[in-house]
């Protein structure tokens, strides 16, 4: 299994957790925010900004945050200005990361992620050392029991998808990221409902990690980066095999 799809599950998993911390909340704002700033607030006319309502709307963030975050993001409203950066480095075993991250304080967030690598067994790298590897990608995570895989092969690859990867009991369906509102649009038309659906980051190459005292390290190395209040994606390159990983997850 791929790291993206490894550390997507994980993630999935773990949402509700972070949803009463309020950190998921803190990451859905500022991403509404800068959706909101970079491509304006009507979501019909926005579709990073669409995805963004999305994703809080199903963590049942209220609409009055909603809309509040997306005033500031216009200007409309007050508000801290975030810019966006990405951070690169490796992990135990030698997995390749990529962090993108929004802050509004650059030289706080750089040595806050410095720490959290060190304090975990990986080191960060210099710009363009690990962010070669990934491509840019749409990705929708679709449940088997929805539909069967000819159909929904049709169904996608006619609305401008480039693969579907069976993955564990989902579909993973990939398109260029021009093509995922359509991809999308398409699977609506039919009444087809998805798990999640976004823009992400592929490896081209992977890793694979077999070590439990490894796989181990690296997992506990991503979630504190995802858990960084300014981290709003951790993508990664790690492929820990499925009975390596049902050991560490059972401990």
């Amino acid at each position: 299994m791929s790291g993206h799809s490894k550390w997507h599950s994980i993630r999935h998993k773990k949402a509700a957790k972070d949803a009463k911390r309020g950190k998921l909340f803190t990451k859905l704002i500022k991403d509404i925010t800068v959706a909101a700033r970079d491509g304006g607030g009507d979501p019909d006319l926005n579709p990073r900004l669409r995805r963004a309502i999305e994703k809080a709307k199903a963590a049942n963030m209220p609409i009055d945050n909603i809309e509040r975050a997306i005033k500031k993001g216009t200007g409309e409203l007050p508000g801290v200005t975030y810019e966006s950066v990405v951070y690169e480095g490796y992990g135990p075993g030698g997995a390749a990361i990529l962090i993108h991250a929004y802050t509004d304080n650059k030289n706080r967030t750089v040595a806050e992620i410095r720490h959290i690598f060190s304090k975990k067994g990986g080191n960060m790298a210099g710009a363009g050392s690990v962010a070669w590897i990934f491509s840019k990608k749409g990705l929708i995570i679709i449940d088997k029991s929805v539909i069967d895989e000819d159909s929904l092969m049709e169904i996608v690859l006619e609305a401008g998808a480039e693969d579907l990867k069976s993955e564990g009991d989902t579909y993973e369906v990939f398109c260029e990221p021009a093509n995922l509102e359509s991809v999308r649009q398409a699977l609506d038309d039919k009444g087809i409902s998805y798990q999640s659906a976004d823009i992400t980051m592929i490896p081209s190459t992977t890793v694979q990690i077999t070590d439990e005292h490894t796989a181990r390290q690296l997992l506990s190395l991503m979630e504190a980066l995802e858990e960084h209040d300014d981290v709003e994606n951790v993508y990664s390159n790690f492929d820990i095999p499925d009975d390596v990983m049902e050991k560490i997850s059972g401990e």
